[in-house]
């Protein structure tokens, strides 16, 4: 398992090391002893699976706030997403910048630590996703930021999205803080 930092502190790109035979490959998705050498207390409580019919789909960008905040390990398990990471934490050299990932189908996952928000677009049809959470679902703890907000600016790949009622309706960061 080869862990990649990217722009975003504590935001790490994870690339499995499949071991190929003729039969097809194993790989590891997960190591509690990997993560500990770096550093990263990550204990999954909850596991979360969507599928998205249409490409252009966008789906967050969401997070719960403390004290029910949560880290993530996201993985594209069939088709292709851009996924989207916003830091959120007011103490982070970072806080207010977002990264763009593209993650398809088995070949790369992105680990979100607690404080940043995360959403994706499907770059294809049917794409499924699969989340790891270290904190169990609560819709009290939970706050989101629009796919459009003009604070962030952020650069979907597929410009015609199909977004929920729920994603259209939060506010402009801006008015948030």
């Amino acid at each position: 398992m080869i862990f990649i930092k990217t722009e975003i502190d504590g935001v790490f790109a994870l690339k499995p090391e499949p071991n190929r035979d003729k039969r097809g490959y194993f790989q590891r998705l997960y190591d509690a002893s990997e993560f500990k050498k770096k550093k990263i207390k990550f204990n999954f409580v909850q596991v979360n699976q969507s599928m998205s019919r249409n490409a252009g789909t966008i789906r967050g960008i969401h997070m719960q706030k403390s004290p029910k905040s949560e880290d993530k390990l996201v993985q594209c398990i069939k088709g292709s997403i851009f996924d989207v990471i916003i830091d959120l934490r007011e103490d982070s050299k970072t806080y207010g910048k977002w990264i763009g990932e593209v993650l398809e189908a088995n070949k790369k996952m992105i680990f979100i630590p607690k404080g940043c928000a995360h959403g994706f677009q499907t770059l294809t049809k049917n794409a499924i996703v699969l989340y790891q959470a270290s904190e169990y679902y609560l819709p009290d703890y939970e706050i989101g930021i629009r796919w459009n907000d003009p604070y962030f600016n952020i650069k979907w790949p597929i410009k015609k999205v199909i977004v929920s009622k729920k994603d259209l309706s939060w506010s402009n960061f801006s008015i948030q803080r």
